[in-house]
């Protein structure tokens, strides 16, 4: 187990990890004042199943319910892991061909007015909501392609635990821009979708088990298997909740050669990680101190693998979201231009 945390686990072991993590991150945002007390207990009601078991989450977080809590994620004595240097990079367990960063990124001017930003309507880009069948039924996604011809390699995308937002819809599009075939599926599809779910898509996307995240993305899997322009080789990228949940996925779905995780926790248990087959490129921000405090369980476990890991000086968590009031655009745009140099060595044919 890892002991920062021993306060969480033992008061709520009914709750899944994916459920922990999304807690957790609720309490963060309602300490940094995005919603209120009310607001924070409701949602942690849905996520947890009642009211009762989001005041024991609160209590074993250490909340004393004046909004002061300590770091959900690190328990009283644990130090969290020091942070590195500008974009300091720990070189990977196993020794990767080298490849010649991108020299330049996408500018197509969007909504965000982000560097990295690919509109809806680039002409560059072929990209719409699609639908496929599920394990559990009808599974919503948005896929992207490049418009010319030709075969090329898929990389899966897994949305933040807002669900799939125009955000995310833009990432999909920044991946085909450069060359992949990309798929974000919707974790909230058995609730009926993002859209549909609203103000309870966090507690649509931990409802069940990990095993049903598991599973709708290899019917995302199996949806690109039927495009012509598939080439069968696999990457996913994911962010926040997705990060955890790409981890998982990448050490459950041996078909996945290349997997970049940004700010995400690890699965519990993490030797699900043992079993990957993926060189994983993971990401985190320097004062995400939450996140950070498991980085250490993601090394244990990768032990031995494709790893390499870079810390971006300056930047917090959500790092990358250029619609949230966290975004880094210089981590942004370091971070984008190794995933792309890592998918270009990774899943090239």
């Amino acid at each position: 187990m890892n002991p920062s945390r021993a306060t969480v686990v033992p008061l709520h072991m009914e709750l899944n990890w994916m459920q922990r993590y999304v807690g957790e991150e609720l309490l963060e945002e309602h300490q940094a004042g995005r919603f209120d007390r009310r607001e924070l207990l409701k949602r942690l009601a849905l996520v947890c199943g009642s009211a009762t078991a989001a005041g024991a989450f609160l209590a074993a977080c250490g909340d004393d319910g004046g909004g002061t809590a300590a770091s959900p994620t690190t328990a009283p004595g644990t130090t969290a892991p020091a942070t590195t240097a500008p974009a300091t990079t720990v070189p990977a367990t196993t020794a990767a061909p080298t490849t010649a960063a991108p020299t330049t990124v996408a500018t197509t001017a969007a909504p965000t007015g982000a560097v990295l930003a690919v509109a809806a309507g680039d002409p560059a880009v072929r990209a719409g909501d699609v639908t496929f069948p599920g394990s559990a039924g009808t599974v919503l996604g948005y896929l992207a392609r490049p418009a010319g011809t030709g075969t090329r390699a898929a990389v899966l995308v897994v949305h933040e635990n807002r669900g799939l937002t125009d955000h995310i819809r833009d990432v999909t599009r920044r991946l085909a821009k450069a060359g992949y075939l990309a798929l974000a599926v919707d974790l909230a599809s058995r609730a009926g979708g993002t859209a549909k779910a609203g103000d309870g898509v966090t507690a649509a996307l931990t409802n069940g088990s990990p095993a049903d995240r598991v599973a709708d993305l290899d019917a995302g899997h199996a949806y690109l298997k039927t495009q012509v322009d598939f080439n069968g080789r696999l990457g996913i990228t994911g962010f926040c909740f997705g990060g955890g949940v790409t981890m998982l996925y990448a050490g459950s779905q041996p078909a996945v050669l290349a997997a970049v995780p940004y700010y995400g926790t690890p699965p519990s248990p993490s030797s699900v990680l043992q079993q990957a087959k993926a060189a994983f490129l993971v990401h985190y921000g320097a004062t995400d101190s939450r996140v950070n405090a498991t980085r250490g369980d993601v090394e244990a476990a990768l032990a031995g693998k494709t790893l390499e890991v870079v810390v971006h000086d300056g930047a917090g968590h959500a790092f990358n979201n250029d619609t949230s009031g966290a975004y880094n655009q210089a981590a942004a745009v370091a971070a984008w231009t190794r995933t792309l140099a890592w998918f270009a060595t990774y899943l090239k044919a």
